[in-house]
C-alpha cells in the first residue's frame, strides 16, 4: 500500500546523500519493520516517502503518486519518537483533541474516545496528565492520537525505543492486534533485532541504501546468519556496494508492487474533516486551558505583567512631585513661566527627561512582555503541530489561534501597564489613546516575535532572535541615543518602541510636559501623533501576522 521508487535525500549541509535510490514496497495489512544501524537513513526513508521532507524520486499510496503530505490526511499516520500530545493535557483531552481535528462528529466523539482508550489500554488513566505517564504509556497515547484519524497505514518511528522488555512486548502485541483485527498496515522503525518475529516483512537499510526487503526467515538466509542479532556485524563484513550486488531480482523489483493496490485509495472512506471555525474554537479553548494549567508559565507571565509596572513606578518615585506640578494645562501660561525663571526651566527640563525616560521604559518592558508571550509559542510545539497537520489540522486555523491568544494577552498587559503607571505618576493626557498606544506597542512586538517563532523549528533559536530583537529596540529607536540622520529614517519604520513612545508623548501635546520636552530639544523634530503611531504599529503587526501564516504553512520537521 505504501511504496517508493528511487528515493534520494541530499541535504545541503551533507556532501553525501543520506538516502540513495531507495526502492521498497510495504505489504498491505501487515507488520513491516525497517531496521539498520544508527544514522543509516531509516527515519529519512519514511519521512521522504510521506513527503514531509524533500526528496528526489517517487512514492506511492495505494498505487497513486504522493505529491504532498496533505494528500495523506486521514490515510497515513506518523508517530515520531517524541511525545505526540501536550504534556499538560489529560489523556482523554489529548485523544479528544485529535478526534476533533480529525473531524469525528460530536455525537460520536465520546464513543470513539472510549473505544480508543480501551484499545490502547489507557482507559483507567483517562484523567491523568500526559506528562505524568510512563514511557510505555506515552507510546500508547501516541498510538491513540494516530487511531483518532483512523488511517489505513501507520508509520511508527522507534515506537518501542527505551522501553523495558515487558512494555516493548506489550506495545508490539497491541500493534499486531490492530493489524489483525482492523486490517491496519504498520511500518515500524525499530532497533531491537530480537523482536523481528513480530513482523511479516523486514527492510534493511545500510549506509543510506536498501540492501534487503523480505521476510524475517529470508533475511537470515540472504545474509547467511543464524540469528538477526548477528545482522549488523555481518553488514560490516562487506562494502555496501557488494550487498547491493547480492540483492536478487525479486527484492529489487519489489517496488513495482505500487501498482498492485491501484484503485484502493479511491475505495477508502473519505473524511470530511473539521471546518476552519471549529478548529479555531478548539485550538483557542485548548490554548487557554494550557495557559492556566501550566503553573510555571502562568506565574512567570503574571510576575512580569504585574511586576514590570511596579518597576517603572519605583524608578519614577524621585520625580513624582515634579511630574505632578508640571502636569498642568497649557492655558496656565506654561511657556511664559518657563521663560521667566531659569530655575523653572531647569526643573522642567529634568521633569521632561524623567517623563520621556519613563514612557520609553514602559514601551521597552512591554516589548520584553511581547517576546515572553510568543517567542516559544510556535517553535516550542512545532513537532506536535506538524504531527497534528497529518490529522487534518489547518495551518491557517493554527496561526490565527496563536495570534488571537498572544494578542489578547498583550492587550491586557498594555492596558494594565498604562493604567497603573498613569494612576501613580499622574501623567497628563487622555487615558484611552495612551492605553491604545501601549497596548498596540505590546501587540506589535508580540506578533513580530511570533513570526520568528513560526520560522524556526526549535525554541532556542526563536528565543535568541527575540532577545536580540528586543535588545536593539532601545538604541535604534533614537530616543536615548542620537543616531545619524540617514540611519534614523532607515531604522524607525521597523522599530515599534519608537512609535509606541512617540504616540504616548504626542498624547500630551497640550500640556506643559510636552512644552518642556520641545524646549529641551536642540534641534526641532517632528513627532508623529498618536493616531499615526498606532497606524504604523498596526501595519507592522499585519506584516508580522502574514509571516506567521507563512511560517505555519511551511513544513519544518525536526
Amino acid at each position: 500500500m505504501l511504496s517508493c521508487q528511487n528515493l534520494t535525500v541530499s541535504p545541503s549541509e551533507s556532501p553525501e546523500p543520506i538516502l540513495y535510490s531507495a526502492s521498497v514496497a510495504f505489504k498491505r495489512g501487515a507488520m513491516n519493520a525497517v531496521i539498520g544501524p544508527s544514522g543509516c537513513g531509516k527515519t529519512t526513508l519514511v519521512k521522504a516517502m510521506l513527503k514531509i521532507i524533500p526528496a528526489e524520486g517517487k512514492s506511492f499510496f495505494a498505487g497513486e503518486q504522493i505529491k504532498s503530505p496533505d494528500e495523506l490526511v486521514g490515510k497515513v499516520g506518523f508517530a515520531p519518537q517524541f511525545t505526540c500530545a501536550h504534556p499538560m493535557l489529560t489523556v482523554e483531552e489529548a485523544v479528544g483533541s485529535a478526534l476533533e481535528i480529525a473531524g469525528v462528529p460530536t455525537e460520536k466523539r465520546e464513543e470513539r474516545l472510549g473505544e480508543i482508550l480501551e484499545t490502547i489500554g489507557l482507559a483507567e488513566h483517562a484523567k491523568k496528565l500526559v506528562g505524568s505517564l510512563s514511557g510505555g504509556q506515552l507510546r500508547r497515547i501516541g498510538l491513540g492520537v494516530e487511531l483518532a484519524g483512523d488511517p489505513a497505514v501507520m508509520c511508527c518511528d522507534e515506537v518501542t525505543s527505551g522501553l523495558d522488555p515487558l512494555s516493548e512486548n506489550s506495545i508490539l502485541d497491541l500493534l499486531r492486534n490492530l493489524c489483525a483485527s482492523r486490517g491496519k498496515t504498520f511500518v515500524c522503525i525499530i532497533h531491537n533485532l530480537a523482536k523481528l518475529d513480530y513482523f511479516d516483512t523486514v527492510t534493511v537499510i545500510h549506509k543510506g541504501r536498501v540492501v534487503f526487503s523480505g521476510t524475517p526467515e529470508n533475511l537470515k538466509k540472504h545474509f547467511g546468519i543464524d540469528s538477526p542479532l548477528s545482522l549488523y556485524d555481518r553488514l560490516n563484513e562487506l562494502d555496501v556496494s557488494e550487498w547491493l550486488a547480492l540483492r536478487d531480482d525479486e527484492q529489487e523489483s519489489g517496488a513495482d508492487e505500487a501498482c498492485v493496490d491501484s484503485g484502493v485509495a479511491s475505495s477508502l472512506p473519505k473524511r470530511a474533516g473539521t471546518g476552519f471555525l471549529r478548529q479555531l474554537a478548539m485550538l483557542l479553548r485548548r490554548r487557554y486551558l494550557l495557559f492556566f494549567r501550566d503553573s510555571s508559565y502562568l506565574l512567570l507571565t503574571l510576575a512580569i505583567t504585574f511586576g514590570f509596572p511596579i518597576v517603572v513606578v519605583i524608578f519614577a518615585i524621585g520625580g513624582l512631585p515634579q511630574i505632578e506640578s508640571l502636569a498642568l494645562d497649557r492655558s496656565l501660561g506654561a511657556l511664559d513661566e518657563l521663560r521667566e525663571s531659569l530655575k523653572m526651566q531647569i526643573s522642567a527640563a529634568n521633569t521632561s527627561a524623567i517623563v520621556t525616560g519613563l514612557i520609553l521604559f514602559q514601551v521597552v518592558l512591554l516589548a520584553l512582555m511581547g517576546a515572553n508571550n510568543s517567542a516559544r509559542e510556535i517553535a516550542g510545539e512545532r513537532a506536535l503541530y506538524e504531527k497534528e497537520r497529518l490529522l487534518g489540522l489547518k495551518p491557517s486555523a493554527y496561526a490565527l489561534s496563536k495570534l488571537i491568544f498572544t494578542s489578547s494577552l498583550a492587550v491586557f498587559q498594555g492596558i494594565w501597564m498604562c493604567a497603573f503607571v498613569k494612576f501613580v505618576c499622574k501623567f497628563p493626557g487622555g487615558f484611552p489613546i495612551q492605553a491604545a498606544d501601549l497596548a498596540m506597542s505590546c501587540v506589535t512586538m508580540t506578533a513580530v516575535c511570533l513570526a520568528f517563532s513560526s520560522l524556526f523549528n526549535t525554541p532556542e533559536k526563536a528565543n535568541i532572535v527575540s532577545i536580540y530583537l528586543v535588545g536593539f529596540q532601545l538604541p535604534l529607536s533614537g530616543v536615548v541615543l542620537a543616531l545619524p540622520e540617514a540611519l534614523k529614517w532607515v531604522c524607525r519604520p521597523f522599530i515599534s518602541t519608537y512609535w509606541g513612545w512617540a504616540g504616548y508623548m504626542s498624547s500630551m501635546r497640550d500640556t506643559r510636559i510636552y512644552d518642556a520636552y520641545v524646549q529641551t530639544r536642540a534641534v526641532w523634530e517632528y513627532l508623529p501623533g498618536a493616531g499615526i503611531s498606532i497606524a504604523v504599529m498596526a501595519i507592522q503587526t499585519i506584516i508580522a501576522a502574514l509571516f506567521v501564516f507563512y511560517g505555519c504553512k511551511a513544513r519544518k520537521w525536526q
